[in-house]
């Protein structure tokens, strides 16, 4: 016998090959994930986001207001809503439909014109940092270049024409960690819980135990539901473990109801569940299974606003973020923990959700049925 057969070697390669034929999905997993990372970080990430959503609290409506609101404008940074009051500004924060409030006191215009360095509020929702930075250190330079044509005295050294006074609402210290831990209770329940469902229909099959479903007089959604009960408790178990160490450890604030986050966290638990019970059902092997389940987690990772700011993504990007209900979890853990968000606040977030699992729900028991035939 030969120490190296080139016929046997050959044989063994050609069967691969086969079977790779054979295996369409991960055939198209091997084409359609580097197709799908290159689009992504090629054109759906951002990290210096631009146009965000700005609202203006004008006390002061004067010439120099309106040509400090045109600057933000022409910046590209700032896309400017409208004019509002006080508290319409307040509540359009709480809801993350705006990134900024920036407010022109009362003397605004007059100040400037006797030499004084008027403040110039500017309130950030810096939940996520990221978004919110390069939007401030623009600010910072647009005092002087705005008014230097119509104060003279700005072309000598003085003061600042302008006194930026920034206040990072929800997170004063612009620090990652309020950004990033409530993010992973997300990200942790979405990989842990499609994957482990994704893999319990197909180890059945495998296994050869699944023909004992199939003997039993049990429906279609009452092996699914039993199917998803225990993970809906190794669920739980795991935010509780993220919460704790998020407290205790990065001493994240928690403003918002307890009992809130936990009934949408179940939520959100589910809608990964269902959609693990209907990859089971679709692929044939655990292999399969577990592909599917990256396919579905590398976008919800990238286009979610976990990583990169949501807000910094193309519209195309957005729009197919806001399909994932990863990117209206985070949205909302965020808004009841670092916001204090009630019901009200967060149901733009809330329904969603609950239309994903019952997209995914329907679908899942049509291709169990068929499963079962």
């Amino acid at each position: 016998m030969s120490f190296f057969s080139f016929s046997r070697w050959y044989g063994i390669l050609l069967k691969e090959f086969i079977q790779l034929k054979r295996d369409r999905l991960t055939f198209g997993m091997i084409v359609a994930i580097p197709i799908m990372q290159l689009i992504l970080f090629g054109y759906a990430i951002n990290s210096d986001p631009k146009q965000l959503p700005t609202a203006i609290v004008m006390a002061d409506p004067g010439p120099f207001a309106r040509s400090y609101m045109a600057a933000m404008r022409n910046s590209d940074y700032f896309k400017i809503i409208g004019s509002v009051d006080e508290r319409e500004a307040n509540e359009l924060l709480e809801r993350g439909k705006v990134q900024f409030v920036v407010t022109f006191p009362v003397g605004f215009n007059r100040d400037l014109l006797r030499g004084k360095s008027p403040v110039l509020l500017v309130e950030a929702d810096a939940t996520d940092p990221m978004a919110a930075n390069g939007a401030i250190s623009a600010l910072n330079q647009l005092g002087s270049n705005v008014f230097a044509p119509d104060l003279p005295g700005l072309q000598r050294p003085a003061l600042p024409p302008i006194e930026l006074r920034v206040h990072r609402r929800y997170n004063p210290e612009g620090l990652s960690a309020y950004n990033v831990v409530p993010g992973l209770i997300g990200v942790i329940l979405t990989l842990t819980m499609v994957l482990m469902t994704g893999l319990a229909m197909t180890r059945e099959r495998e296994r050869g135990t699944f023909e004992n479903l199939l003997a039993t007089p049990a429906t279609p959604l009452e092996v699914m539901t039993g199917k998803i009960v225990p993970y809906i408790l190794i669920g739980l178990i795991q935010v509780t473990l993220i919460l704790v160490a998020a407290l205790w450890l990065f001493d994240i604030p928690m403003f918002g109801s307890w009992f809130l986050l936990y009934v949408a966290v179940l939520l959100f638990i589910c809608a990964n569940l269902t959609l693990g019970i209907t990859f089971s059902s679709v692929a044939s092997n655990q292999l399969q299974a577990m592909q599917m389940t990256i396919f579905f987690f590398m976008p919800s990772l990238l286009l979610s606003g976990f990583m990169f700011p949501f807000r910094g993504m193309p519209e195309w990007a957005q729009a197919i973020g806001n399909l994932l209900p990863l990117t209206h979890f985070l949205i909302l853990v965020r808004g009841i923990m670092l916001k204090g968000n009630g019901l009200e606040m967060i149901w733009g977030q809330i329904w969603p959700i609950m239309l994903f699992v019952a997209v995914v729900l329907a679908f899942g028991l049509k291709t169990f049925r068929k499963t079962l035939d």
